[in-house]
């Protein structure tokens, strides 16, 4: 006797597992060679603006790393913080007056309207860039993985609610990684790309005068680094800039984490890496390794940064490729 079939249950089957295929096959996955014969001047085009900017002003390097980073830990690596619009990204808390070389992006994404129109999209120019700024500051050349799409809005809410705050304990940091796919290790050799840039008073300042009823100063910070710092912000308006990595500002290396060992991290979401209590049960030990070993910390670095740029990309017929990065089709 055959037995009984439900083809309801058969039909909603198989419109299952074809809207499963459809989804993998729009999401698609990332790779190096992504464009190799679509527009195969991509990164020399990319490396030359950025190397432009970055000869104007050394700082820029850090910049377009610091674009990369907020653009990927919301909504995912899609081109979403180069958006304009009430909703923007660049309008959030921790980008306005801070995130800066959207200009720099603006230019390298003309150049390849006019190398490869239409094809590339502005939040792999991003990806790019944040490699190039990594590389021209005597940092890892790490290959980025392509194919990225660009998303269609922002989300000022997420900027404002879930980037890692300077201000933050270390415990807040590794969850926010944590809810990004990325771990505790990545948190450290993440925290690195402070080897280069600065930062303003306004996001340190606080540990320079009534930092608690004990202390005046933050206690861990170095007495000498305290005192410089409190003459640089005193009488300021806050935008005064201080190297993140004092003694080796512009170049990528691991004097960072051998700062954070002598009590001189900047922010105090960095020296929590080694003094705050939840940072010397989680990340202390690993900011040691990287301040014995430099070859480690460039390697590892690279391979973290391929990780952040993996967060939720578009792919496949997901988003678009934007004509102009500031604004969807």
């Amino acid at each position: 006797m055959e037995p009984l079939r439900d083809h309801g249950a058969s039909r909603l089957l198989v419109a299952a597992v074809v809207l499963l295929w459809l989804s993998g096959a729009a999401r698609g996955q990332l790779s190096d060679d992504f464009y190799d014969d679509s527009c195969p001047k991509l990164e020399s085009i990319v490396q030359a603006r950025v190397a432009a900017a970055m000869k104007a002003e050394i700082r820029m390097g850090a910049s377009l790393l610091r674009l990369h980073f907020h653009d990927c830990f919301v909504n995912g690596c899609d081109g979403s913080i180069l958006l304009d619009g009430a909703e923007s990204e660049k309008l959030a808390a921790p980008n306005l007056n801070s995130v800066r070389g959207y200009e720099v992006i603006d230019a390298i994404k003309a150049d390849l309207e006019k190398a490869c129109p239409g094809l590339v999209s502005c939040a792999d120019v991003v990806a790019l860039a944040a490699k190039y700024g990594v590389l021209l500051s005597g940092g890892p050349d790490y290959d980025v993985l392509l194919g990225r799409r660009d998303g269609l809005v922002a989300n000022q809410t997420l900027a404002n609610n879930n980037l890692p705050s300077p201000f933050d304990n270390i415990t807040v940091i590794i969850q926010r990684f944590k809810d990004v796919g990325l771990n505790t290790t990545d948190v450290v050799i993440l925290s690195g790309a402070h080897t280069i840039g600065r930062s303003r008073c306004v996001l340190f300042s606080g540990r320079l005068a009534n930092f608690s009823a004990a202390n005046s100063v933050d206690p861990t910070m170095d007495p000498a680094l305290a005192s410089s710092l409190q003459q640089l912000c005193r009488g300021g308006d806050g935008n005064q800039t201080a190297a993140l990595d004092a003694g080796s500002a512009d170049a990528f290396d691991n004097h960072y984490f051998k700062n954070l060992l002598a009590k001189k991290g900047l922010l105090s979401s960095d020296q929590g890496l080694v003094s705050s209590p939840d940072g010397a049960a989680a990340t202390r030990a690993l900011v040691q390794a990287y301040s014995y070993n430099s070859q480690r910390f460039l390697c590892d670095f690279g391979d973290a940064m391929v990780r952040m740029g993996n967060i939720a990309p578009l792919t496949g017929s997901a988003g678009q490729i934007r004509k102009k990065c500031s604004a969807a089709n």
